[in-house]
């Protein structure tokens, strides 16, 4: 394999289940989407009883399943099983964060001397902070040829076939069978490649998610030293941008977007310098555009899948926007859902956050009323039993993100929402909670915008 700009060797992707249901959807839908086409996709599934199997039926898969898991087995199994000239290792709750993940993960193997390459691993915005802080010390932007060093990951890793059967994995270890591979190559004179560019999202961390509270207070650490803080800025410059995430389509009512009532708010205030439309439509992007808006791209279609949260889209869009616009002090997160919002609530949140120096300030309803959490098990209440209102020594707070939600731009940055100083804005408008995603939504607000009072 001499060059894989002028060669493309088929590669046999490899990927490990059990019970992965919320994940394997996701995944393949990432894998089938790559850029670089010609390769085989094996399951080694481990008994299954979720639906995993049911989901994987969908997409043009080879099946291995195998009884006794051992990480080694499984793979060395699953490469049995393959064509390839070349092997990538996916977990299957791993998804690949964009079609040339494969191209990238691949490229080094041009080398000889190099026996592997692994990719970055980035957690989710609702991964635990442990386990981000696991991905963030482990998976930097920097790449690095290893030649000392025997770390080496098979969430997301590929070497060739010749390579692995010098050195098949150990099948008799329960765990870290990546690490003691890398071991060996290293010890007999091989490289291994860390490419960050060949990302994947991984929900949880390398440690499974080990001493949450430590954890939360290394994440508050890293995110300090590793990016700018505002907290040196004085109040008065703030720079504030807000940011409309949208996906798919503005619901169109007497032929007015929905999106028109959130941009002539936002646009209305002189506390946000500027105001940014992100969406997945080309339709909606001219909108936003006519209406004074800045659409700075069209968004991709990685950042519409169902897995993908809000958070990952702000954050995205800050990464993208850096070069051509000056980083703001705040961001402000704003869903077109929300109608019924006015300027006073908008620059009201904007002066509280800078007041009391919040790291995050999110739009809440005070709800009296008995909260109930389920968890398919048990239904546990949240509030004090059924005292009244007035007597509850704590209040309970429904938060609004959608409607209104300010966040210290570094925040963003790390992937986050909350920081260590979160305070709640409580909207006392009945109206202004009221979201518009169905079409029983629809008719209550036809009924409501007849009242122009609303809006103000």
């Amino acid at each position: 394999m001499k060059n894989l700009k002028n060669k493309s060797p088929l590669v046999s992707i490899i990927i490990r289940t059990k019970n992965e249901e919320r994940w394997i959807t996701s995944c393949l839908n990432s894998v089938f989407a790559q850029s670089y086409n010609k390769f085989e996709v094996i399951i080694v599934d481990n008994m299954s009883d979720d639906t995993t199997l049911k989901r994987i039926k969908t997409y043009p898969v080879k099946l291995v399943k195998i009884k006794l898991f051992f990480p080694g087995k499984a793979l060395n199994e699953g490469i049995r099983s393959s064509k390839g000239d070349i092997i990538v290792c996916l977990s299957g709750h791993c998804i690949p964060v964009n079609k040339d993940w494969l191209k990238n993960i691949v490229y080094e193997l041009n080398d000889e001397k190099v026996a592997g390459v692994y990719g970055r691993q980035q957690p989710l915005a609702y991964s635990s902070d442990t386990d981000k802080r696991d991905l963030i010390n482990l998976f930097g932007l920097d790449k690095k040829i290893q030649i000392k060093d025997p770390f080496f990951h098979n969430a997301n890793s590929a070497f060739k076939k010749k390579t692995w059967k010098k050195f098949p994995f150990d099948e008799k270890l329960t765990n870290i069978e990546d690490r003691a591979w890398g071991k060996e190559v290293i010890k007999n004179g091989y490289k291994i490649i860390y490419e960050p560019s060949a990302s994947v999202f991984h929900w949880h961390g390398v440690h499974h998610d080990m001493n949450p509270q430590r954890a939360k207070n290394v994440v508050k650490i890293l995110e300090n030293i590793e990016l700018n803080s505002s907290k040196n800025i004085k109040p008065k410059n703030k720079k504030v941008y807000a940011i409309i995430p949208i996906k798919g389509n503005s619901k169109l009512i007497n032929n007015k977007l929905l999106l028109d009532y959130t941009l002539k708010v936002l646009l209305s205030s002189k506390k946000i310098n500027k105001v940014f439309v992100v969406t997945d439509s080309k339709k909606i992007a001219e909108v936003a555009k006519k209406r004074g808006a800045i659409v700075p791209f069209i968004r991709p279609k990685h950042l519409s899948e169902s897995f993908i949260s809000i958070v990952d889209v702000i954050q995205y869009t800050l990464e993208q926007i850096k070069n051509d616009y000056d980083t703001p002090d705040l961001v402000g997160i704003f869903e077109e859902v929300y109608p019924f919002r006015n300027l006073k609530m908008v620059d009201d949140m904007i002066s509280e956050i800078i007041l009391r120096n919040y790291d995050t300030l999110i739009a809440a309803k005070y709800e009296p009323r008995g909260i109930f959490i389920n968890n398919n098990y048990n239904t546990d209440m949240m509030v004090e039993r059924f005292m009244p209102s007035k007597l509850k020594p704590n209040k309970m707070y429904v938060g609004l993100l959608g409607l209104g939600c300010i966040v210290k731009t570094h925040l963003i940055q790390t992937g986050e929402i909350l920081g260590k100083t979160v305070g709640l804005f409580e909207i006392n408008n009945p109206y202004s909670p009221i979201s518009i995603k169905t079409n029983e939504d629809l008719s209550i607000f036809k009924s409501l915008i007849k009242d122009k009072n609303i809006l103000k």
